[in-house]
């Protein structure tokens, strides 16, 4: 399975789950301007806007990769707040009311061919703060 490919079933992966606790999808791969969100998501409360980090195994403590999550570095951090606040501003009739929050979805996926199981999904709210 390419990369590309991997990716997208990840994002699935994790659509689907937000789907299950609440969340309405807003829209996945958004743009703003060159930057750009995997999930957007809502329920009564909250806006949020999700990195997700798909990965073929959960890491144990001898993975010299460490966590997914650890991919969404200061710099990616900084490119999800701008554009999470350009989406807040453009949409503002659509957002009005609701706390916005910056979440990171790990998916492990054990990819067979053109299927894939979901071993683990692991979701971290409000994993990312402005400062």
């Amino acid at each position: 399975m390419d990369s590309k490919l991997f990716g997208k079933k990840g994002e699935d992966s994790a659509t689907s789950f937000l789907c299950g606790k609440g969340f309405s999808i807003i829209g996945r791969n958004v743009r703003s301007g060159h930057l750009e969100t995997d999930i957007i998501a809502k329920n009564d409360t909250h806006i949020v806007f999700c990195e997700v980090k798909t990965r073929s195994e959960y890491p144990d403590a001898r993975h010299h990769f460490g966590r997914p999550s650890a991919a969404v570095d200061i710099n990616k951090q900084k490119k999800l707040i701008f554009a999470a606040q350009e989406y807040m501003r453009k949409n503002r009739d659509t957002t009005d009311g609701l706390f916005p929050r910056l979440d990171v979805i790990e998916v492990y996926i054990q990819p067979d061919s053109d299927k894939y199981k979901v071993l683990k999904i692991v979701h971290m709210e409000n994993a990312i703060r402005r400062s």
